[in-house]
């Protein structure tokens, strides 16, 4: 059956038109297109430990030229990082990275990344690094929260479609907890 509707939904066939984890109404997919690589996470990483300049990326994480060239694009790109020119004196123009206010926004994404890490990937020798309070010192931890401050457990959170969700299939998730 066809349609001529302007407004209907476009099939979501898995052919040429449409690709596994492209669709753009997923926030999930498109901050993958962003960060769905391990180099660009450890450069992000790097950056939120006062590492801005090229050589520094790559001294840091081992990573072959042409991948940090084309990672710091993306980021600058995606507005995650933004390049700034600097000077030595005698020599010629360069350039760092530095984070943005969307960039500043993923520290708690990789708090997550790290929280998880130690609980399920645990190295054997304690956390690389801790996350806590700058004033008191006291261990802090992601969680979810809701607008009046209460945190809520991860099997209390319901997972339910949003405005942008097109697939009539997804239904609500109640609560996630229950899945185990």
């Amino acid at each position: 059956m066809t349609t001529d509707r302007s407004d209907a939904p476009l099939a979501m066939s898995p052919g040429p038109a449409h690709r596994p984890g492209t669709d753009s109404r997923c926030s999930i997919a498109r901050t993958m297109q962003v960060l769905g690589d391990k180099w660009t996470v450890l450069i992000v990483r790097e950056a939120f430990r006062g590492h801005s300049r090229f050589s520094d990326f790559r001294r840091i994480l081992g990573i072959p030229t042409d991948i940090l060239t084309s990672r710091l694009c993306g980021l600058v790109d995606a507005g995650v990082l933004e390049r700034r020119g600097y000077r030595e004196p005698g020599a010629r123009e360069r350039f760092d990275y530095h984070l943005t206010a969307a960039g500043d926004a993923l520290l708690p994404v990789l708090g997550a990344l790290a929280q998880w890490g130690n609980e399920y990937r645990p190295s054997g020798h304690g956390p690389s690094r801790l996350y806590q309070h700058a004033d008191t010192g006291e261990a802090a931890s992601i969680a979810f929260v809701t607008a009046a401050g209460s945190v809520i457990a991860p099997e209390d959170i319901a997972i339910v479609p949003g405005p942008g969700e097109n697939d009539p299939d997804i239904f609500a998730i109640r609560p996630v907890g229950g899945l185990h």
